[in-house]
């Protein structure tokens, strides 16, 4: 699954740190989300998602492996 975390919260102008704190989780786990080596959860995508003033499938999309 790949995601728009890194860009969203760029262009929000949020640092790895604050994005952090505001969803309740480590630097270090948005660090593994934004280099796609963590798939969050679903109640941290929505927090995400909310944080970021987007939808969950605005922010992360689904690889069609088939």
């Amino acid at each position: 699954m790949k995601n728009r975390v890194k860009a969203l919260r760029k262009a929000k102008g949020y640092r790895q740190q604050d994005l952090a704190e505001a969803v309740g989780v480590s630097r270090q786990t948005i660090i593994a989300i934004e280099n796609d080596k963590y798939n969050a959860s679903l109640e941290l995508g929505m927090r995400l998602a909310r944080y970021l003033q987007t939808t969950v499938e605005e922010l992360f999309i689904l690889e069609d492996n088939s």
